[in-house]
C-alpha cells in the first residue's frame, strides 16, 4: 500500500493511498486496550458519518467504541480479522487496519 498522507485522530490512523482511506488501530490504541480479543465490524457497502459509531473492539482492558474519522462508504473491511484476530496486535499497525471509505469529502480529510 503506497503511503500518501496519514493522520491520527481518536486513536485511529487514517491514510490516505491515492484512492481510499483506510482506518486502522494505532499502536497507542492497542497498548492501552490491550490485546484485543474481539471487533464488530459494519459490513462493506454500509454509508458512515463522520463522528457516529463505526467499529466496537473487545480487549483485554477495556471495550471501545470507535467513532468514524471521516464520512463515506465502507468499501471493504479486513478480512484477515474474522480469520485471526490478533492481525489487530500487530506491531506494525499497518497490519491493523480495519476498513476503507471511499466517497470522502477530502476537506474532512484535511480537517483532522
Amino acid at each position: 500500500m503506497e503511503k500518501k498522507c496519514l493522520k491520527t485522530t481518536d486513536n485511529l490512523w487514517v491514510l490516505f493511498n491515492g484512492s481510499e482511506y483506510v482506518v486502522g488501530l494505532t499502536n497507542q490504541a492497542q497498548e492501552e486496550l490491550g490485546k484485543v480479543t474481539f471487533a464488530n465490524l459494519p459490513k462493506a457497502g454500509t454509508e458512515v458519518k463522520q463522528g457516529q459509531p463505526v467499529v466496537e473492539v473487545e480487549a483485554e482492558k477495556a471495550v471501545q467504541e470507535f467513532v468514524a474519522p471521516l464520512s463515506g462508504v465502507i468499501s471493504s473491511v479486513n478480512d484477515k480479522i474474522a480469520e485471526n484476530i490478533d492481525v489487530l496486535n500487530d506491531e506494525d499497525e499497518m497490519n491493523a487496519w480495519l476498513l476503507s471509505l471511499k466517497g470522502v469529502d477530502t476537506a474532512e480529510f484535511d480537517n483532522l
